[in-house]
């Protein structure tokens, strides 16, 4: 009896695993995470800095040859596009970035990165993975192979792209101008994810609608009249000029938005002169804006720059001789998760993972280039979720003790591999077969 109840147990899990895709889908992970992870520590210790992400977009473009999708490479720069069409159904976008960040590692693992770079400034700079790229990209490796290898789950057409440039916003926007959506099919979903400094790893998060912030740095130029320091009144002073102005834009977000509409205005860099008895021409400073909506991101434009030039005309300044403002070209989207496809996915992840994993998240004011791929017209729904990255213990004892956790862009900080890898997997690999049925 014994030989026949062990082959129908044998039956029995083979059957389930044919019926259940979840099942096959753990099981798929579980046996392909020892190359997950091997990729993994290649990524972590091969990082590259945006627009530099040369040797990163071949790896990924060999994965998905691997994996049996049909790749285009340079799209954007080093854009990275591989398209699997299996049968009538959705078309899905899924995402990952690969840019690394000029930090020196100091987080002691035995796989540190130690790499360095020259950027743009001539100087040597360190470069990490402090912002979990390399879980990200082995994440979408891991899911276009299982995706690949349960065809008969499901139907339609995956478009996985590898994005450079995120940290300096500037890939998605230069992959759209390539013609992303009009050379390859076009989306009907976009997916991505983002791993979690705060979250413990095994777990997910969720952020319906508004999730993450327009972003836009500015550059202001005060000028003004120098002179001796011990003859201020022969002189236009721009130092006192910008310390007016610096208080007088605290007034937009407290005064000027309503307290409804988020906002933030941060002056994080001022400039000038080289002497403390001689007053300088001109002062420079550096702002980043920060706002959800592109009402709210307009109104602070304007009246950042009325504020700068009723200032200087307060101080005596000709109109020729105004504040020179510049908002960069790295502008940030907001991030806006639909809402309809937060709900469907949000249910799958919790057939994946457990609803006690799933937690909601609130917005906050970072910035992420992925918006911009939901921003077209058509629009696109799009959806980026959090993955919890961290020890769990060591989330514990954070709470205890009251001590924070290194954040993401911290020289510092340090996701736990297996798990956190094996959950994005399995969570996104979820989502695909829920939108795929």
């Amino acid at each position: 009896m014994k030989p026949i109840l062990l082959f129908l147990c044998a039956f029995s899990l083979t059957l389930q695993a044919q019926t259940d895709p979840l099942s096959a889908l753990k099981s798929e992970i579980a046996s392909d995470y020892p190359y997950l992870h091997d990729l993994y520590i290649h990524c972590h210790t091969h990082p590259e800095l945006s627009f530099y992400e040369f040797n990163t977009s071949q790896r990924m473009a060999e994965e998905l040859r691997h994996a049996g999708y049909e790749v285009t490479e340079k799209v954007g720069g080093n854009g990275v596009v591989g398209v699997l069409k299996n049968g009538e159904g959705p078309t899905i976008l899924i995402r990952a970035d690969m840019d690394a960040l000029p930090i020196a590692e100091e987080t002691g693992l035995p796989y540190a990165s130690t790499v360095t770079a020259t950027d743009e400034s001539g100087k040597t700079v360190g470069v990490m993975h402090a912002c979990g790229h390399d879980i990200h990209m082995t994440v979408w490796t891991g899911t276009a192979r299982a995706m690949a290898s349960m065809r008969d789950q499901w139907s339609g057409t995956l478009v996985f792209i590898g994005q450079p440039a995120e940290e300096r916003s500037g890939g998605s926007k230069e992959m759209l101008k390539d013609g992303l959506y009009e050379r390859f099919p076009h989306p009907d979903y976009g997916l991505a994810l983002h791993v979690n400094s705060n979250l413990p790893a095994g777990t997910v998060g969720l952020c319906p609608g508004y999730a993450m912030a327009n972003v836009d740095m500015v550059d202001i130029t005060v000028h003004g009249k120098g002179g001796h320091g011990a003859l201020p009144h022969q002189t236009l002073d721009p130092v006192v000029l910008s310390a007016r102005i610096i208080l007088a834009l605290q007034t937009i977000v407290s005064r000027e938005l309503p307290p409804s509409e988020p906002g933030v205005l941060t002056v994080g860099s001022i400039h000038g002169g080289s002497k403390g008895n001689v007053i300088p021409d001109e002062v420079k400073m550096e702002l980043t804006l920060r706002s959800y909506t592109d009402e709210v991101r307009n109104a602070m434009i304007e009246k950042l720059t009325r504020i700068c030039n009723g200032e200087a005309m307060a101080a005596g300044l000709p109109e020729a001789m105004y504040p020179t403002i510049k908002v960069r070209d790295e502008y940030t989207p907001a991030l806006y998760n639909d809402p309809d496809l937060t709900k469907i996915v949000g249910k799958a992840f919790s057939s994946a993972v457990g609803n006690e994993n799933v937690v909601d998240v609130p917005p906050n004011m970072v910035g992420e280039d992925f918006g911009r791929f939901g921003r077209t017209e058509p629009r696109v729904p799009i959806l980026q979720y959090w993955l919890g990255s961290v020890d769990p213990q060591k989330v514990e004892t954070a709470k205890a003790s009251g001590t924070g956790l290194p954040s993401l862009h911290s020289s510092k900080y340090i996701p736990l591999p297996e798990p956190t890898i094996k959950t994005g997997v399995l969570t996104m690999s979820a989502a695909l077969l829920e939108l795929l049925k």
